[in-house]
């Protein structure tokens, strides 16, 4: 039986998402609220949507079966955590939140309410990612032993644009957000393949010196002056994982702004911007075919207009040949849409749908969402402590029954 969903914020982001799940057979009705309400009311007239809500309180008074939440990335884990308690299913977009306690707080709800809650994590569906989970399957890794993650994204390349969208008059105080507190898309990808978590952390901040006062630490509401940090990881599994968040580099983050690498006693991956390559002992082979996506939109298509140019790559990007297998399960109505995020956002749409309609733990539920959130937290702190390895707490296992 379909259900209706509230949509949280209707920046640059939620439009694409609104219209999938506008169209899903899934979904019965979308609404929309958002701060600037203005913003609401053009989202709903332009994808056709069923109507809009004066304030999220207004929102999670209703009826509305579900919400999913595309506000700014600091204000998750309170948000969420209100819908929950409100008797809604919640989807959201990363991070899960930005503390400790705030990732432990849905974590809780979650458990004390049975509802579901998914983070809308777009690695878990990268190409490299799902190619990656195939060949640890089939043993083909042997023992991995060590992962790599980059999150590469030059605040050149759309972010000052976007932070000014979504700030206002304020928005140098944002656009400080530390690089860590995002680490979603790096980590997400590595434990997306690897199913394993972070025990202990050393990390690096790389303090600014653009001095545009964006990471000024006098202005950042997050008191940062951090834009790149990278911080290495032991996991549970034997091993490590490294992670690279880069928002001041020289690289082409419109091509590809998430690569990884794995390596096992048997096998090992390897990706660069526009290449990439399995190998082991007898060789190397460029498997970038199976791994690069399709335009599923054209960049100077209206419905992005109030994206950055720099930025829409990503809100275009289709399936890859590596997804052949799974897309078969998106619904036809979402096939023909716009994808995004290296295919991923079907994926998303979907999963987050079938787990509210079948009752069942998404891919990334709470506790797969904490793995993936947790360790960037703790690897701030460590790099603010100037590189003292600290302890990772881990909350554990997913609650069934």
């Amino acid at each position: 039986m379909a259900f209706t969903l509230g949509l949280v914020g209707a920046g640059q982001f939620a439009g694409q998402f609104a219209t999938l799940f506008h169209h899903h057979p899934g979904v019965a009705g979308v609404h929309v609220t958002d701060v600037i309400s203005s913003r609401a009311d053009e989202l709903v007239r332009s994808a056709g949507l069923a109507g809009t809500f004066d304030s999220f309180d207004e929102m999670l008074d209703s009826p509305l079966d579900a919400v999913a939440i595309f506000t700014q990335r600091w204000t998750h884990g309170p948000l969420v955590v209100q819908a929950l308690r409100a008797g809604k299913h919640v989807y959201s977009a990363v991070p899960m939140a930005i503390t400790v306690d705030e990732i432990a707080a849905i974590i809780d709800a979650v458990r004390e309410t049975g509802l579901t809650y998914m983070m809308g994590e777009t690695s878990y569906y990268n190409p490299s990612t799902v190619f990656a989970r195939q060949k640890l399957a089939e043993g083909a890794f042997g023992r991995l032993f060590y992962g790599e993650g980059d999150y590469v994204h030059d605040m050149d390349l759309g972010f000052y644009e976007a932070y000014q969208y979504s700030g206002g008059d304020d928005w140098k105080s944002t656009a400080s957000y530390p690089p860590l507190l995002y680490p979603t898309h790096s980590i997400g990808g590595v434990l997306g393949a690897w199913p394993t978590h972070a025990t202990a952390v050393s990390a690096i901040g790389v303090v600014d010196q653009r001095g545009d006062g964006v990471f000024d630490r006098s202005v950042s509401r997050f008191d940062n002056d951090f834009s790149n940090a990278t911080a290495l990881f032991e996991l549970a599994a034997g091993g490590s994982m490294r992670v690279n968040e880069f928002r001041r580099v020289g690289y082409p983050s419109h091509l590809r702004e998430s690569r990884f690498r794995w390596f096992g006693t048997e096998g090992s991956f390897e990706q660069l911007a526009t290449t990439t390559v399995w190998q082991n002992r007898e060789g190397v082979e460029d498997i970038s075919h199976l791994i690069d996506t399709h335009a599923s939109l054209s960049p100077g298509d209206p419905s992005l207009a109030h994206v950055a140019p720099a930025l829409r790559e990503a809100f275009v990007s289709g399936y890859a040949e590596i997804h052949a297998a799974d897309r078969e399960r998106i619904p036809a109505e979402l096939r023909a849409l716009p994808n995004g995020h290296e295919g991923s956002h079907h994926f998303l749409v979907d999963d987050f749908v079938r787990a509210v309609t079948d009752q069942t733990l998404p891919p990334v539920n709470a506790w797969q969402a904490a793995r993936f959130t947790l360790p960037g937290v703790i690897a701030h702190a460590s790099a603010r402590r100037d590189g003292e390895r600290l302890t990772i707490p881990d909350m554990g296992d997913p609650h069934v029954g």
